[in-house]
C-alpha cells in the first residue's frame, strides 16, 4: 500500500462514539484499500480480517434470462464476471456463458431482436444517473442510438424484428414521448406521439406492424390501455381512463386478440383477454388469492406461461389458450423470478419456455421448460464463491397482526442454533418501492451475517406491499395513512421480542430507499428497542424529495406519498418526515447514498447526518460519487458491504462471542 493511500484511509479512521468503539480491532490493524469514488464520511476503516472472511460471501453470482437467440437456439443472459454486469450468450444447457458486452458501467438489459437475431440492443446508464440511452451492440462496441442526454427506455420490437418502440424524455426532460427506431440505421429515428406524464411507454407492435399497444402507467393502482396508429401516432383508449383500474403487459396475439394483466373486477391481478373495440376484460386464469406477476405468449399464440406470485413464491404454469386448460410446472426450485425490464418469461418458436429462477439456496440461473412435457432443464449453474448453497437457511413465514388488527407478514432467517446457541441478534430489514415485496430470494452476501455472525434476519412486508392485492397495497397510501406502515414494524417488534431464538435486546434496523425511510421512521419511533440503524438511499425528508426527485417521476410519487403543494398535505408531509423528529434518534446510524440518484438525491442523506451530528449524534455517512440508486459496481458494493457488517458487529455484537 502507498503512503498517499495509507494516508486517506488514516483519515477516515475518525474517532467513534463509545457506542462504536471496538476495542477488539486495534488501530494498527491492516486495513482494506478504499474504491477512489467512495467518500467515508466517519466510517472507520475495514479491517483486512472482515475483507478475508467474507471473500467467499461477496463471489456469488447470478445469471438472468433476456431472450431466445432465434439463429442459433441459444440464449442471451445478463452476469457479472468483473466489476460489472454485461451481456453473455450460452450456447446450449451447460455451455460456457461467452461474454458479448464489456463496458465499466453495468448493462441494465439487452434484446435480441426477433428472427433472424441480427440486431442486439443494449440499454445501459452512465454513473447510476439513469439517463438511459439506447444502443446496438456490434463486434463488442456499443453504436448511440438515442440523444446521449436525456431518459430512454425499452419499449418493444417489432414482430419482425425491424423497429423498436421506446420512450423517451428528451423533449422537456419530464413526458416519456413515444419513438421508433430501426437500430440498424440511427437516423431512422422518428418520434410517434407528444404524451403528458413519465410513464407512458409502447408494450407491443401488432402481427403487420400497422398498430402499437401504448401503455400508460400512473401508479400500481392505475395504468390504462391505448392503441396507436403507426403511420399518424393517432391513439385512442382501449381501457376507460377514468376507472381505477391496473392493466399489465398487453401484447396482441397472431390473430389480433389481446392479452393483458389486470386487476378489473378483483383484488389480485389475473391473466386474461381484453376486447381491443369494448375494453372488456375477461379473466382466464383461476388463482383468486394470488397475482399473476408475469406471462409471455408463444409465437403460434397457442400457449402461455405465466407466473404466479403465491405467498412470494413463483408458481409457473402453461395454459393452452384453445382449451383454457392449465398445468403446473413442478420441476422448477421454489423460488422466484425475478423482475425483468424485458420479458421475465418468453417462449420460443420451437416451444421451449425460458425463464430465470432464485431461492434460498439458487444464487439466480436460467431454466427451460418444454411447453409440451413440462420437462425442466438448467441453462447455468451460477458459482456461490466455493460455499454450499444447500447449506444456507430457509426462511420461515411469520405472521402477526397490526395495531388496528390489520394481518402482515414477513420472513425470517434464523442462524443454526447447533453453531449459535442461545438468543441472538436480529436485523430487520425492510424493502422499497414503496409497493415492492420481500420474497424468499437468494440473500447473497447477507448470508454472512447469518451463517459466521450468528444474526437473524426478518424481511418484513408491511402494509403497502404489493404481492397482496389492490386492497393491502393502498392501505399507505397519501400522508395521513403514512405512518400506519411504520406501525406494523412496532407489531413485529412486538412479536418478535417474544421469540425465545432472538434477543429483543439487540434488536436492529436496515432499509433501502422507501425501505430507508422505514428505516430512519422505525429509528425515531422505537429507538429506545434498537442499537442501530443502516439507511441506503434514505427518504429523510418528503417535502425536500419530491422537490428535488427527477421530473420524469416526480408526479408518480406524489400519487403514492402525497403533493407538497396543498397546504395540508405538505404540513403531514412535514410531520411524518424523519428529519422533523430527528431529536428522537438515540442509535448510531449508517447512512449510505449515491452521488448521481436521481430517485433519493444525495442531499437527502446529507441533512440527515448533518442533522444527526448537530444534536450529538453517531452517523457513518459512505458516499459512492460514480453511483445511483443504489450501488451496482462490485467494488462500491463490496465497501458498503463491509462498512455493514463492521456496523454491526460494534452494534450488534460488540462484547459477545462471534
Amino acid at each position: 500500500m502507498n503512503l498517499r493511500r495509507a494516508l486517506l484511509l488514516a483519515a477516515c479512521a475518525l474517532p467513534l462514539s463509545p457506542a462504536l468503539a471496538d476495542p477488539a480491532t486495534p488501530v494498527s490493524a491492516p486495513t482494506a484499500p478504499k474504491p477512489a469514488a467512495i467518500i467515508a464520511d466517519g466510517v472507520p476503516a475495514i479491517p483486512a480480517t472482515l475483507v478475508a472472511a467474507t471473500q467467499p460471501y461477496l463471489q456469488a453470482r447470478k445469471a438472468s434470462f433476456l431472450g431466445w437467440d432465434e439463429k442459433t437456439r441459444g440464449m442471451l443472459v445478463k452476469t457479472r464476471f468483473g466489476n460489472t454486469d454485461q451481456l453473455h450468450t450460452v450456447s446450449a444447457p451447460g455451455a460456457a456463458r461467452e461474454q458479448v458486452s464489456f463496458e465499466e458501467e453495468p448493462v441494465l438489459t439487452g434484446s435480441l431482436s426477433p428472427g433472424k437475431g441480427d440486431v442486439t440492443l443494449v440499454q445501459k446508464d452512465v454513473g447510476g444517473g439513469e439517463f438511459y440511452q439506447l444502443f446496438r451492440l456490434e463486434a463488442g462496441r456499443l453504436q448511440l442510438l438515442t440523444d446521449g442526454k436525456s431518459r430512454n427506455w425499452f419499449g418493444a420490437w417489432s414482430h419482425d424484428g425491424r423497429y423498436v418502440g421506446y420512450s423517451s424524455t428528451r423533449r422537456n426532460g419530464a413526458d416519456a414521448d413515444l419513438y421508433m427506431i430501426d437500430p440498424r440505421d440511427p437516423k431512422s429515428d422518428r418520434k410517434l406521439a407528444e404524451v403528458k406524464g413519465g410513464g407512458w411507454n409502447i408494450a407491443d407492435f401488432s402481427p403487420g406492424g400497422r398498430r402499437a399497444l401504448v401503455l400508460n402507467r400512473q401508479s400500481i393502482n392505475k395504468a390504462d390501455v391505448y392503441e396507436m396508429d403507426v403511420a399518424t401516432g393517432a391513439m385512442r383508449a382501449i381501457t376507460d381512463v377514468k376507472a381505477q383500474v391496473s392493466y399489465e403487459a398487453p401484447h396482441y396475439a397472431p390473430d389480433g386478440k389481446l392479452w393483458v394483466i389486470s386487476d378489473e373486477g378483483a383484488d389480485f391481478l389475473r391473466l386474461g383477454r381484453l376486447d381491443p373495440a369494448t375494453g372488456a376484460f375477461t379473466a382466464v386464469s383461476r388463482e383468486p388469492k394470488w397475482d399473476v406477476s408475469d406471462y409471455a405468449l408463444a409465437p403460434d399464440g397457442g400457449t402461455i406461461a405465466y407466473a404466479t406470485n403465491e405467498a412470494g413464491v413463483s408458481r409457473l404454469h402453461v395454459l393452452d389458450t384453445r382449451t383454457n386448460a392449465v398445468r403446473a410446472v413442478t420441476g422448477l426450485p421454489a423460488g422466484v423470478i425475478p423482475w425483468s425490464i424485458g420479458p421475465a418469461i418468453q417462449i420460443s418458436p420451437w416451444g421451449a419456455i425460458g425463464l430465470s429462477m432464485s431461492s434460498a439456496r439458487v444464487a439466480g440461473d436460467v431454466f427451460s421448460v418444454d411447453s409440451k412435457t413440462l420437462a425442466v432443464t438448467r441453462w447455468t449453474k451460477s458459482e456461490t464463491g466455493g460455499l454450499d448453497p444447500s447449506r444456507n437457511v430457509e426462511p420461515v413465514l411469520v405472521e402477526v397482526k397490526s395495531f388496528d388488527g390489520q394481518p402482515v407478514s414477513g420472513f425470517l432467517y434464523r442462524p443454526d442454533p447447533s453453531k449459535f446457541p442461545g438468543k441472538r441478534p436480529l436485523i430487520i430489514d425492510i424493502h422499497g418501492g414503496p409497493e415492492g415485496q420481500t420474497r424468499p430470494d437468494f440473500l447473497g452476501a447477507t448470508n454472512y451475517a447469518i451463517n459466521e455472525l450468528g444474526i437473524a434476519v426478518f424481511y418484513p412486508n408491511v402494509r403497502g406491499s404489493s404481492g397482496f392485492g389492490k386492497r393491502f397495497v393502498n392501505l399507505d397510501n397519501g400522508p395521513f395513512k403514512r405512518e400506519d406502515s411504520v406501525k406494523d414494524i412496532g407489531a413485529f417488534l412486538d412479536a418478535l421480542a417474544k421469540d425465545p431464538t432472538l434477543d429483543a435486546t439487540r434488536f436492529a434496523v436496515n432499509g433501502v430507499s422507501y425501505g430507508g425511510y422505514m428505516c430512519y421512521a422505525t429509528a425515531t419511533h422505537y429507538s429506545a428497542r434498537l442499537k442501530g440503524a443502516n439507511c441506503y438511499v434514505a427518504i429523510s425528508n418528503f417535502v425536500t424529495f419530491l422537490q428535488n426527485t427527477q421530473d420524469y417521476r416526480r408526479d408518480l410519487r406524489r400519487v403514492e406519498y402525497g403533493d407538497e403543494r396543498d397546504p395540508a398535505q405538505r404540513a403531514q408531509l412535514m410531520k411524518i418526515s424523519p428529519l422533523t423528529s430527528v431529536d428522537r434518534i438515540t442509535v448510531p446510524l449508517l447512512v449510505a447514498t449515491g452521488g448521481n440518484d436521481p430517485r433519493v438525491p444525495r442531499s437527502e442523506a446529507e441533512q440527515m447526518v448533518s442533522a444527526v451530528r448537530a444534536k450529538g449524534g453517531t452517523a457513518w455517512h459512505l458516499i459512492a460519487q460514480n453511483e445511483g440508486h443504489v450501488f451496482h459496481k462490485k467494488e462500491n458494493e463490496d465497501y458498503y458491504f463491509w462498512a455493514s457488517m463492521l456496523f454491526w458487529q460494534r452494534t450488534l455484537l460488540s462484547g459477545t462471542p462471534r
